[in-house]
This record gives structure tokens, C-alpha cells and sequence, in this order.
């Protein structure tokens, strides 16, 4: 899903963006909302299981990309690695990324939590939100775009100019979701 980008407008600035935008931010919201109400300890070993499956998934679509293909599919194997071809770096960089970001997401809210109780739930998921949401995309931007042959200093300003954008627009995500994290937990409750 994160190789499909789509041109982003804001008046003046054009920005390109992966369409996992509309996702991303909508998981921690997920993890905000079951670490509210049934805690940290939970939510860690739903994102344990979360990570397992997607690297299992992963690793068994880098395996399938380099498997010969069978005679009758030769003509079509091309189609099939642009699909499910990914490169190790990139799928690396996400996997890592994600898992930190989850993870972080998870402690931020329940510090937050520790400090403010049970009020200002929205602060509390933005906040957790915005911050490990910039880990997500820090991380995942430096491992999967930093050159090693050009110097820091191009690669930092060339990093920055995908991070800061990436990152405003997941904040921006985060806080038109907020209304999901109230409806989420008040559905949980009454399953609870």
C-alpha cells in the first residue's frame, strides 16, 4: 500500500503522499483506544501479534518475488514482483518504523494518562499520536531513503523535505480522528 502515492495540493506546496496516510494514523488511534480500556499490557500483545503477521507476510512476499516462476506464469511474473515486490530495505524500514512508533505510541498515552487521569482523552491520543507518529516517519525515512555515498548533510536536508510533510499530515489524520478514539472506547466499554 505505501508504494501507491497520490499529488497532495496546499496551495502553493505539492506534495506527493502514499496513500497509507489514511491508515497509519488511524492504527494508533486503534491502539489509543485499547489501551484505554484494557490497558497497556493488552495493547502491547495485540501489536506483538500485529508485527509477527505483517513479517511473516512480508518475508514470505520476498521469498515468493525470487522463487522461479512455473511455465505457465512466466509472461505475467513481472506484474506479480511490481505487486508483491518490495524491497528488502523498504520493507525493513517500515517493519522497524512501525514497531518502534506502536510500541511508543503505547507509553507516551499511558504517561499521559498517569499525569492527566482519565479526562482530556482526546489530548492524550494526540498527543501519543503526534509524537510516535514523528519516530514512524523519522525512522522509516531515514532507513529506507538515507544515501550512504552523499554526505550527511544532503542527505539530512533531503530527509527533512519528505519527514516534516509526512509527519504534518499524519498530526492532521490524527486530529480528524479524534472522534473515533471517543466513539471506539465508548463501544468497547459496552462490550466490555
Amino acid at each position: 500500500m505505501g508504494a501507491k502515492t497520490f499529488p497532495i495540493n496546499l496551495g502553493p506546496i505539492r506534495l506527493n503522499s502514499s496513500v497509507a496516510i489514511f491508515v497509519l494514523p488511524l492504527i494508533f488511534t486503534i491502539n489509543d483506544v485499547i489501551t484505554e480500556v484494557y490497558g497497556k499490557e493488552r495493547t502491547r500483545s495485540i501489536i506483538r501479534s500485529g508485527l509477527i503477521g505483517i513479517g511473516l507476510i512480508l518475508g514470505f512476499s520476498l521469498l515468493a518475488t525470487h522463487l522461479p516462476p512455473s511455465v505457465r506464469f512466466q509472461g505475467s511474473e513481472e506484474a506479480y514482483d511490481k505487486i508483491f515486490g518490495l524491497s528488502a530495505r523498504i520493507a525493513a524500514a517500515s517493519l522497524t518504523a512501525f514497531a518502534i512508533a506502536e510500541f511508543l505510541d503505547v507509553i507516551i498515552f499511558v504517561k499521559v494518562r498517569e499525569k492527566l487521569g482519565k479526562k482530556a482523552l482526546w489530548f492524550r491520543n494526540n498527543v501519543s499520536n503526534f509524537i510516535s507518529q514523528f519516530a514512524d516517519t523519522t525512522v522509516f525515512m531515514f532507513l529506507a531513503f538515507y544515501a550512504v555515498a552523499k554526505p550527511f548533510s544532503d542527505n539530512l536536508t533531503f530527509l527533512i523535505s519528505l519527514i516534516i510533510p509526512y509527519w504534518l499530515l499524519k498530526c492532521f489524520m490524527s486530529l480528524i480522528e479524534t472522534p473515533i478514539t471517543y466513539l471506539g472506547v465508548r463501544w468497547l466499554k459496552d462490550k466490555k
